[in-house]
Formats: C-alpha cells, structure tokens, sequence
C-alpha cells in the first residue's frame, strides 16, 4: 500500500485494482482493513481503531483514496464530497474515438441482485441523476485516452455512461467488449479536496503505468 500523505486527521493511499474499497460478503481484502492494521501496529493502538471511508473505488479500479482517522475529519469530507468542493479525476481508455468533449448526463439504477447499473429514461426512485464531463487527450490503436471529471459518484457510474455513448472502457467485460485488456482501464489518478482542519487545498496525484495506460504518454 503506497502511502501519499498522513497526519492526526487523514491518510491519503492508493489503492492498486482488484482490492476492495470495504468489505463485502467475499471477505476479500479491503482498505478499511489495510489501513487499521497499519495505523495499529505503526502507533500501538489497542482496541478498535476509527477509520472513515470517504468515498469508494470499484473493486477493478486502483487510484487515490482518502479515509479519515476521525470522525470530526470525516464529517467535514463527507460535507465536502456533498457540495462537490470534493474533486476526483479519472483516466479512462476505451474503445473508438468519442467525441472530443463531453458532458455525460443519465439516470441510473442499479441491480442490486446482479450488481448490475443500467440506464433509464428518466429519474426515478431507484434512478438517479448521474453526470460526468471528460475530454479526449490522445487516440492510438482504435484507443482514446480520457480525462473524465465526476460531478456525482453513481455505482459504476464512469462504465456505465461511457458504454452508453458506444465507447466502452478497455477490459470492462461487464459493460463493455471481449479484449486482450486483464484489468478495467479506469483510474482514479488525482484527488482534490480541503484539509479537514487547517482549509488547505490539497491534490494528489497517481499515474497508471500497466497496459493499456503505458500506450500513452499520461501527465499533466
């Protein structure tokens, strides 16, 4: 686990893919138990340790996460993350050529017996308003590398809407195409948010380096 930054209020890692975000009935490894059981052994806490989960990451994707080391840290980033003062950027690659730039805006609903989030004509109780922008920044092989800003944080909500305009990610064998790619090509590479204590703006930054993502030459 790659730790970027760490105080008495948060710790910022990133999580590599096919690690989950929380626990679920797989009993898999998570983050939440990785990082309690590093600040308990780095700090000899006895007992429980608090640790607050911010926001998710799919099981598939690897990129930047911030969890909070308490609850007063996490009331704060939840508000933020509330009133989009919480920026996530991704980095998708998928298949064809989009449009040059895009906003994204759909209503979706999840299956929650297949895991499976479809979108729907209108908003529902069950569908919800999702919206992303993003921005093609190079094309290779019938390929497009991504740049896409989440306005809201919808289950598979990056998959889903990219799948819809008829440009699927790479590797995303649930909403997407059969390929050579083993791992879905989405990465939550840079996180902006303010300090929950001193109101400093903070961004962190991490660059996918496996295939496909090394096809392109991916900075800022």
């Amino acid at each position: 686990m790659k730790i970027l930054f760490e105080d008495n209020h948060i710790i910022v890692v990133v999580k590599d893919p096919n690690i989950l975000s929380q626990a679920d009935s797989t009993n898999d490894l998570d983050m939440l138990k990785l990082i309690k059981n590093y600040i308990k052994e780095k700090y000899n806490k006895p007992g429980n340790v608090y640790l607050g989960l911010i926001h998710r990451l799919d099981r598939m994707v690897g990129g930047v996460m911030v969890f909070a080391k308490t609850s007063k840290a996490a009331s704060r980033l939840s508000d933020q993350v509330r009133t989009h003062k919480f920026t996530k950027t991704y980095l998708a690659i998928v298949h064809g050529t989009p449009k040059h730039q895009d906003t994204l805006i759909n209503y979706l609903e999840k299956n929650e017996k297949t895991n499976t989030v479809y979108v729907m004509p209108y908003e529902t109780d069950k569908a919800k308003y999702a919206e992303l922008s993003y921005e093609v920044l190079e094309t290779k092989r019938n390929l497009s590398l991504l740049k896409v800003n989440l306005k809201t944080g919808r289950p598979h909500q990056i998959r889903v809407q990219l799948s819809h305009i008829g440009h699927p990610i790479a590797g995303d064998k649930k909403y997407g195409i059969n390929d050579d790619v083993q791992n879905i090509a989405l990465y939550a590479y840079k996180l902006s948010f303010y300090h929950p204590t001193t109101k400093e703006l903070l961004t962190f930054t991490s660059y996918p380096t496996e295939y496909p993502f090394n096809l392109f030459n991916i900075r800022d």
